[in-house]
């Protein structure tokens, strides 16, 4: 038997070549070793109408589609090490498709979890299509209280902030700020006399003061670009009215920006339109933002947009609870979400979580004007005995929700 001395030529060579094939398999993914599991994500958006014959800040065509991208990549980055392999399955309505419809046969095809950009109706009409199956639903878009209320559904959760958790944010920053006394201006359509409502339930939980409430009665301003500026509605429809802010009520933006710098006394704008609460803003960089800012804008080619954002929450929660619970079963991944085990970063310097009497994120709402961001909510001294994030909405003991 020949013994060949460790220094050997030869010796050498194997020992090397059984470190870099070691090496390999230990640095490979799991997913090279065994089949990745997939986990389809179902996006349900509405067509937007065509904007009209110009509008400067219309929005883009892949409004929060493009936040679900950049999630199911997110997703995969570490799929690839969990053996988990994550899809996104965009599904747009045309004008006249039903959303129940649709989202009823994505559960027929063995999708378990549904991202919903539609409006309350729309939204509504899919939980209960869907009541009873092994689908988790995600309310990305709409703002309405009703859906953390009277009409919640069990297995709804809601990413979009409620217009209860909008107003409490402006209203919390007013007082923080000793702007006590309000002027509310109401558009005509249902949304705006709801976001009036919110305004007046925050003013009052904050100490505000509505010191006057008028509707708009002047149409669409901001979009035909205003009238003339000697002869402004505005001026005068703000005259004789002893108020700190102005709050506006105009979720379509028909004409709160043409209230700025309209009025007869010199007051700032807030609401829909001007100091705006908001769940992403361009401008926010602390917390990690500036990276997440930059890698939406190299994948999108265009900042991203509150939609934007909350569909990345939504897609990047389900990820989140795969990675966690080691489990693509899809009771499990709901029971995970709801459970206090669960919390997400989201670049906004604090973990997000579901409430259990609502299904509503926790999450802070920053307030920005158009290229600042100005200040974030929970403000300062608004304490609250589980999380400052429960001042923003309505507290267990105020939810109208049975559907637990």
């Amino acid at each position: 038997m020949v013994y060949r001395h460790r220094c050997d030529p030869l010796w050498k060579t194997l020992v090397l070549a059984a470190l870099v094939a070691a090496g390999a398999i230990f640095l490979q993914p799991r997913a090279a070793s065994a089949q990745a599991a997939d986990i389809r994500i179902a996006l349900i958006a509405r067509k937007p109408p065509p904007p009209p014959l110009y509008d400067f800040d219309a929005p883009p065509e892949d409004d929060g589609v493009a936040g679900g991208r950049m999630a199911v990549a997110d997703n995969n980055t570490t799929g690839r090490f969990t053996g988990h392999r994550f899809a996104l399955d965009e599904r747009e309505l045309a004008e006249g498709e039903d959303a129940a419809a649709a989202a009823r046969t994505l559960a027929d095809e063995g999708v378990s979890h549904l991202v919903l950009a539609l409006n309350a109706d729309e939204t509504l009409a899919v939980a209960d299509a869907l009541k009873g199956r092994p689908v988790t639903l995600f309310n990305a878009a709409a703002p309405d209280d009703r859906l953390r209320g009277e009409d919640c559904r069990a297995g709804l959760l809601h990413v979009a902030p409620s217009r209860a958790m909008q107003t409490d944010a402006l209203a919390q920053f007013l007082a923080f700020k000793r702007w006590r006394r309000i002027f509310i201006v109401v558009g005509p359509q249902p949304g705006d006399r709801l976001y009036a409502d919110a305004m007046r339930r925050s003013a009052k939980k904050f100490g505000l003061q509505v010191a006057a409430e008028k509707p708009w009665e002047f149409g669409p301003l901001a979009r035909t670009k205003g009238d003339s500026p000697t002869t402004a509605d505005a001026l005068v429809f703000t005259r004789g009215v002893d108020y700190d802010v102005a709050v506006v009520a105009d979720e379509a933006g028909d004409w709160g920006d043409y209230l700025a710098y309209r009025t007869w006394d010199p007051r700032l704008v807030a609401g829909t339109q001007g100091l705006t609460p908001t769940t992403w803003h361009p401008t926010l960089e602390v917390w990690g933002a500036a990276q997440a800012q930059n890698r939406f804008r190299r994948m999108a080619n265009r900042p991203m947009r509150p939609l934007d954002h909350q569909v990345w929450i939504a897609v990047r929660s389900i990820g989140e609870a795969v990675t966690r619970t080691k489990s693509t079963d899809p009771a499990a991944i709901a029971a995970f979400l709801r459970s206090p085990d669960f919390a997400i970063p989201a670049y906004k310097g604090v973990p997000l979580s579901f409430r259990p009497w609502d299904n509503q994120l926790r999450q802070p709402i920053l307030i920005a004007q158009a290229r600042s961001l100005v200040s974030v909510a929970p403000e300062r001294g608004f304490l609250h005995q589980r999380t400052p994030l429960d001042t923003l909405g309505f507290d267990e003991g105020e939810s109208a929700c049975k559907a637990r």
